[in-house]
């Protein structure tokens, strides 16, 4: 008898026990374990540290995988003989992509015919376990501690429900930012060691690692919740709105959950304008330390945000799958129900025609004959003569010399590409990378009133790099002909530049 355990029930779940039966279960079933246990497995681990994880890459294509790949077994062939490595590189991907190895993730972008690979966040877990396995010449702990500090101490204090301690907690902190700002008046200046900068880059690092790793396994979180849907989709027998209703409870349990309010709050930080610009600054004074001057991929670190937009855009993709995919079902439904009453129309119109040449024999149909009504003399009532009504037949002709009829002719036509051209300008003459609506029609006022409006809306509901923050609003005003001022009060739609 084989026991089998659902891998993501046992490591999620917080009243589990890791005990003998979890443990063997996690070895039979968990794709990092049989990566593990593979004979190929430095092979497929170290490729995976040059292709993916070395150098935060995600979504690569096939032919550049397999050229890469390449590259790699000639090298292996050459040192270790032709029957080291036998197979193709597109074998091994195919192999490492398969269902039973589920090492990468193959899937394919719409529009493109070539398939795409990622890690999967089984996958990634070995590769970082066994990076960690060949040690570090600098572990860092002085860091560590004082995270473990500030997370502690920030926990207690916003769970605090007393104001009198809340404040006595905010005044110690002024007593001491108070107290420092007086050391460096008198000009003790503390700065922070070579091996202490050291040990926060460090740990830096490894945060940003932790992140990248943690978005493919919250991406592979929302996939299982799409093919939940598209199962349950698939295999419903009810009403089309008892359906809806499921589905939308679903994707509100998913925007509810810790996850999905986690994963918000840090899309919403990172697409705040002042928090990007912030960190952005942050990260370039953090090159410009002279303790880390010596420092390997220092670059790298100045770049951070620019590795997480990706990850989170492509998961925030998933995401809208969901709906794309609801928005598809009633498309289906409805052209299902055309196609049946078309089959019926059809059959009713074959069936007259096929009767037409040989009618039936006998009677037809039987319909009860007419009843008479017997109406009595007196019941009728007496002769009344017709009145004649009098019409006047004067046409008066209106006064419509004053109406301007050009106006049922002189349509027009809102071109999109001038306002992407308009969003480009703002964006490039600011130089940042993101506007508001706002921002935009200031420096390019609107030309042709609410259709220049609606227009800009649409281009953000169709494009990745723009979104529509429901929790704010702006008004947007223009000028018409007679001098008179239009305003429009609508969500706030922020641009940012294309990818």
């Amino acid at each position: 008898m084989t026991l089998r355990v659902n891998y993501q029930d046992v490591r999620r779940s917080s009243e589990d026990r890791m005990d003998y039966y979890a443990i063997n279960a996690l070895r039979e079933n968990h794709a990092g374990w049989s990566l593990l246990r593979a004979q190929n497995a430095p092979l497929a681990i170290s490729f995976f540290m040059a292709a993916f994880t070395g150098p935060n890459q995600r979504n690569l294509g096939r032919q550049r995988l397999i050229d890469s790949l390449d590259d790699v077994l000639f090298g292996l062939r050459d040192a270790y003989g032709e029957d080291k490595f036998p197979r193709q590189a597109a074998e091994y991907l195919d192999d490492w992509a398969a269902p039973e190895k589920a090492w990468l993730r193959k899937y394919y972008i719409q529009g493109q015919d070539e398939p795409r690979y990622d890690l999967t966040a089984a996958a990634e877990d070995v590769v970082r376990w066994v990076e960690s396995l060949r040690g570090r010449d600098f572990v860092a702990t002085q860091s560590r501690l004082t995270s473990i500090f500030a997370v502690l101490e920030r926990l207690v204090q916003q769970s605090e429900t007393d104001p009198e301690v809340r404040l006595n907690e905010l005044q110690k902190q002024r007593d001491n930012i108070d107290a420092e700002m007086q050391r460096i008046r008198d000009g003790n200046i503390r700065v922070m060691s070579a091996p202490e900068a050291l040990d926060h880059f460090q740990q830096l690092q490894a945060l940003a690692k932790d992140l990248l790793s943690d978005f493919r396994e919250v991406e592979q979180n929302f996939r299982k919740l799409d093919r939940q849907v598209r199962e349950q989709i698939a295999t419903w027998d009810g009403t089309q709105g008892e359906l809806l209703e499921s589905i939308f409870a679903n994707q509100q349990d998913i925007s509810s959950s810790l996850q999905g309010r986690t994963f918000q709050g840090f899309w919403d930080y990172l697409m705040s304008p002042e928090s990007r610009r912030k960190l952005q600054e942050l990260l370039q004074r953090a090159t410009q330390i002279e303790a880390l001057a010596e420092t390997d991929n220092l670059h790298a670190v100045a770049n951070l945000h620019q590795d997480w937009l990706p990850a989170v855009e492509q998961t925030q993709g998933t995401v809208r799958q969901l709906s794309q995919q609801m928005r598809r079902l009633l498309d289906d439904k409805v052209f299902l129900e055309n196609k049946r009453i078309m089959q019926l129309i059809r059959s009713v119109e074959s069936g007259a025609l096929a009767t037409r040449e040989q009618p039936p024999h006998g009677d037809f149909i039987d319909i009860s004959a007419p009843s008479v009504d017997i109406t009595l003399p007196f019941e009728r009532p007496l002769y009344e003569p017709s009145r004649r009504v009098m019409l006047e037949d004067n046409i008066e002709t209106a006064d419509d010399a004053d109406v301007d009829a050009g106006a049922l002719f002189s349509q027009f036509h809102v071109d999109k590409e001038r306002l992407k051209a308009n969003i480009d300008a703002v964006l490039a003459e600011a130089e940042q990378e993101q506007a508001t609506l706002a921002e935009v029609t200031e420096k390019h006022p609107v030309e042709q009133g609410l259709a220049e409006i609606v227009a800009y809306y649409q281009l953000a509901t169709e494009s990745d790099w723009a979104t529509i923050n429901p929790d704010a609003e702006q008004r947007i005003a223009w000028q018409l002909d007679d001098g008179s001022i239009r305003e429009a009060t609508l969500e706030q739609i922020i641009f940012g530049r294309p990818a």
